[in-house]
């Protein structure tokens, strides 16, 4: 129990405005918040950018990275006395190997995009003209036809989870706590993935009014928006259409009551975790919560929330105004369209949208082609595994991708060419699911140590097959038996790698 007075949501912001844990900072905002000073310590170590604020210029070692040198790259800085350090994810994999200096002017990604279209839903490449004209038929024609159009568009959540949003939206709606949140989760860490980076750059106001539209559907008065910490011009851009909405009088009436507060990220990819980010807002460590009950009856402050992550609230406004029929009716094999993140070994790395259900070997071409001769691909970041090259025409959708036994997940797509040891790269993706899991569940915690160290060991003894003996069960155990979504998922890299190349691992 916390003294009564503390105020344990603060913690996170004085630790941020304190430059993270420093000597004396956990006693500090014990002093400002009433929050136990081992209580703040705890939070503090659990977040990268706050419990390592003076770790220099941060050196991405995702998948996208480490194919192109950023070991390489880092021990060049090194060597010109720049201090550095690793770090799982940066969200740049368009500019690998990707690099972030906090207090640096950011480096302006400029990735391929699909030309712009009137046949394109979010289309990055278009005007971000803010007419907030969805919100002006949301508000004429109510919640239940709202949630209906919904309903009927088929739109499923494009954070990687693919949850009906209609099903989230009505489970809102229909509990008798009035007091209700929404939640924007812009905390993008997937490795291989961009594509809510560019929507918060390039149409912050179709953002904007996607959860305008949300929070007076679900007659929430506050709308929280989660940003990942690394995407400070992102947020700066979302503030900045805030204030030209406010300005113009595009969120008046109704609108008006919406009370707008934003939260940044602090290194830690598991609050993209639905319930894990609930945490983090509420001030604590971001470690997932059991389900049920799920957020749409206990989410934030133990209310009503719904949490939608931004391409998805991006999707609203053309649903509104266009009809859900019409959205339904854009994709191929599945409804809508999709952003699909691409980087690698390809040469124009990017976020393309199509039709969902578009293929690989589309998607290739949209992004002139793979660097090299194609090898591999993972199809949804980290979590989705690795396809051979023979799965070029399955269609990127979540069925097709499922009955492969891989996922869509976030789509974003990484290539790699045949110059690429799969062994290594399943490496990298299990260094990655090791220094990120929270560490809340065993299966997790220890599946992920152990299937790293598995691989090195593998290595190391000159790639004897009888060190991978255990990994099938390791793996079991870590799906059946971890609590979100990361240890689940965490093991597929190595396991798919050795389904489609088993001669890497001396099967």
């Amino acid at each position: 129990m916390l003294p009564k007075g503390a105020r344990r949501e603060e913690v996170l912001h004085v630790l941020d405005e304190l430059g993270g844990l420093k000597p004396g900072v956990a006693a500090e905002v014990h002093r400002r918040t009433g929050v136990p000073e081992a209580d703040v310590y705890g939070v503090a170590s659990f977040y990268h950018l706050l419990s390592e604020p003076d770790a220099g210029v941060r050196v991405c070692q995702g998948l996208s990275c480490k194919l192109h040198g950023c070991d390489a790259f880092k021990r060049d800085l090194e060597s010109r006395g720049t201090k550095t350090s690793f770090v799982s994810c940066l969200g740049r994999c368009d500019l690998a190997p990707a690099y972030w200096e906090p207090d640096a002017e950011p480096l302006i990604p400029k990735p391929g995009l699909t030309p712009s279209s009137p046949d394109l839903v979010i289309d990055l490449a278009g005007e971000d003209a803010g007419s907030y004209d969805a919100l002006g038929v949301a508000l004429e024609r109510g919640a239940d036809r709202v949630i209906e159009e919904l309903k009927t568009s088929g739109l499923t959540g494009r954070g990687g989870a693919g949850f009906p949003a209609h099903i989230k939206w009505s489970g809102v709606r229909n509990q008798p706590v009035t007091e209700r949140y929404v939640v924007l989760n812009a905390d993008e860490g997937e490795p291989g993935t961009f594509k809510d980076r560019e929507c918060m750059l390039r149409r912050p106001h179709l953002i904007l009014e996607g959860l305008a539209i949300a929070a007076v559907t679900l007659e929430a008065d506050d709308v929280y928006i989660y940003v990942r910490g690394e995407f400070g011009r992102a947020r700066a851009a979302l503030v900045e259409a805030l204030d030209d909405a406010r300005a113009r009088g595009d969120l008046d009436g109704r609108a008006a009551r919406i009370r707008w507060h934003f939260h940044d990220g602090h290194g830690a990819y598991i609050c993209g975790e639905e319930t894990a980010l609930l945490e983090a807002l509420e001030g604590k460590r971001g470690m997932p919560r059991m389900k049920p009950p799920f957020p749409v009856e206990k989410g934030f402050r133990n209310k009503p929330t719904l949490i939608q992550n931004v391409e998805s609230i991006a999707n609203l406004p053309a649903i509104v105004l266009k009809g859900g029929k019409w959205w339904a009716d854009l994709g191929r094999t599945q409804p809508g369209t999709k952003l699909y993140c691409i980087s690698g070994h390809v040469k124009r790395p990017g976020v393309y949208e199509t039709p969902l259900g578009v293929t690989m070997r589309e998607l290739l071409e949209m992004a002139g082609g793979c660097d090299g001769t194609l090898k591999a691909f993972s199809p949804g970041g980290a979590s989705s595994g690795f396809l051979p090259a023979d799965k070029l025409d399955v269609p990127m959708d979540f069925k097709a991708l499922a009955a492969e036994g891989s996922m869509l997940g976030s789509a974003g797509v990484v290539v790699l060419n045949d110059t690429v040891d799969m062994v290594e790269a399943a490496l990298s993706q299990a260094i990655f699911f090791e220094d990120e899991s929270c560490g809340q569940c065993s299966p997790c915690r220890i599946g992920t140590q152990i299937l790293r160290q598995t691989l090195e060991r593998y290595l190391a003894a000159g790639r004897d097959p009888q060190v991978l003996r255990d990994v099938d069960e390791v793996s079991w155990g870590m799906s059946e038996a971890s609590i979100c979504g990361l240890g689940q998922a965490a093991s597929l890299p190595l396991t798919t790698a050795m389904k489609h190349w088993p001669e890497e691992f001396g099967r």
